[in-house]
């Protein structure tokens, strides 16, 4: 279990980022809506309460300070938390990209496992599906390539001295096709 041990949660900073700011922005633009009533209310207090203005003043402006403060440490928290719920798409992402990547470079195909709590299980599923679909068409397309890399050494026997080079030509680069995609 320790080796899908979460202990960079930023791997996507763009993406992560973003997405942290545009959720924090609507939270804290939809938490605007208390200081401002609570502002009026306190307006039509003091305009009813005018004997007592510069105690309600003071009432308010203290209340206000504390909804403030409240108000950018529950903002903080939402990062926090926005940080966290995207790393759990960034994190896959990043695998899926770095999976292919390593295919992409001869490493050996495998089938791609997300962390337990992370999304796209599913998108794993498919990929690993999917590359095991090429790997079989592969094999398939290497046995054919054989039977075509005899039958050509066979016809070789047979054609004429000055046909031979196209048939080495074709023999070397199917040998290279082969020698390419072995693992």
């Amino acid at each position: 279990m320790a080796i899908y041990k979460r202990t960079i949660f930023v791997i996507n900073p763009k993406f992560q980022y973003y997405f942290a700011f545009v959720i924090c922005s609507l939270v804290f633009i939809a938490s605007l809506i208390y200081p401002f009533t609570i502002y009026d209310l306190y307006a039509k207090v003091i305009a009813l309460q005018p004997d007592r203005a510069q105690e309600l003043l003071a009432n308010r402006q203290n209340l206000l300070t504390l909804l403030m403060i409240l108000q950018v440490a529950f903002v903080g928290v939402v990062f926090v938390v926005c940080i966290f719920l995207s790393h759990k798409i960034a994190g896959p992402l990043h695998k899926l990209k770095n999976y292919l990547l390593n295919i992409r470079q001869g490493g050996e195909i495998t089938p791609l496992y997300f962390r337990k709590g992370d999304n796209f299980h599913d998108v794993a599923d498919e990929v690993s599906l999917t590359m095991e679909y090429f790997n079989e068409q592969r094999s398939q397309d290497f046995g054919y390539l054989e039977e075509v890399s005899s039958f050509i050494a066979n016809l070789s026997l047979v054609v004429p001295e000055d046909k031979k080079p196209i048939l080495n030509e074709i023999q070397r680069r199917l040998s290279e096709i082969q020698s390419r995609y072995q693992n």
